[in-house]
């Protein structure tokens, strides 16, 4: 088989530079494009001196048009507003997408469902196998434990994140209310300020934490009387995100057009349904579909 081209998008920054480096670590993958915004200072170099590397044969450009026609495949950890702009690009030249981009309003994500109708596309919060195993067993852990136990999101990045909570923390949210049949537009408490009263039990709240390299930290806490459970997460490189990133860039080879998670990419099981879920409201829960079909939004 012969080894299938990539393009990466801003692939300049922190981390593009990291998926760069991850296509060219992964078997069967090879860069055919990477770009940056245009004026960017190193247009015109090869992406190979991005990574250190021996020259690649392939220059920095600056339109994501000629970048999407010479991939066969583009990784897209950009900006919502430049993401939402490659979707039709990848549409016209039937390019699938693998998208790391976060934040996405409840707009944004219909359009990437739209564009996804007409050919695959990858959308994840996270692309480490760790994180997404957590959210297998986020789900799980809540069915059992119920309204029992106060459940906690604490989530901490590097000083230049720039949205808040991370989309792995909502992803949680959105995995552990769905478990327990509640919606988490409607119980969401986005940190806490002033005299709060009691916390109510329905309620599931987010903290978070924003300082110097921090890579992404992800912590679960059930609370209860006399216990507690915690499950946490810590990333220590972004090249954790980039390699998963890859795989799923050699996995979407031949899909049907569909939105797909990371779920799919590892070939994760069906979730479990310990007891009924009394909603299916996420746009994340994908339990009920066999692990080829694509999720839904």
């Amino acid at each position: 088989m012969s080894e299938w081209g990539v393009g990466v998008a801003g692939a300049a920054g922190r981390m593009g530079r990291m998926l760069i480096q991850a296509v060219l670590d992964q078997p069967g993958l090879r860069m055919a494009s990477a770009w940056e915004k245009p004026g960017h200072g190193l247009v015109g170099r090869d992406v190979g001196e991005l990574v250190g590397s021996q020259p690649l044969g392939v220059v920095l450009g600056d339109q994501a048009q000629a970048g999407f026609a010479a991939a066969d495949v583009v990784i897209d950890f950009t900006t919502i507003p430049s993401t939402l702009e490659h979707l039709p690009l990848a549409v016209a030249t039937q390019t699938p997408m693998v998208i790391g981009t976060t934040g996405f309003s409840a707009e944004a994500r219909e359009r990437i469902a739209q564009a996804a109708a007409q050919v695959p596309i990858v959308l994840a919060p996270n692309f480490s196998v760790g994180v997404n195993l957590m959210f297998q067993v986020a789900a799980q852990v809540a069915q059992v434990l119920g309204d029992a136990f106060d459940v906690e999101i604490i989530e901490a990045h590097h000083r230049h994140k720039v949205d808040a909570p991370s989309g792995t923390a909502v992803r949680l949210g959105e995995t552990i209310a769905d478990a327990l049949g509640r919606s988490l537009a409607d119980v969401a408490v986005y940190g806490r300020q002033g005299h709060t009263g009691a916390r109510d039990r329905q309620t599931i709240g987010f903290a978070t934490v924003r300082g110097g390299d921090v890579v992404g930290d992800h912590t679960l806490l059930f609370a209860g009387e006399g216990e507690r459970l915690e499950i946490t997460h810590r990333a220590s490189s972004r090249l954790t995100f980039a390699r998963g990133a890859a795989r799923a860039a050699q996995w979407i080879q031949g899909r049907a057009p569909g939105l797909y998670d990371m779920r799919d990419v590892f070939g994760f099981p069906l979730t479990v349904k310990l007891l009924p879920s009394k909603k299916e409201s996420s746009p994340w829960i994908v339990s009920k579909l066999p692990k080829s079909s694509p999720a839904k939004i």
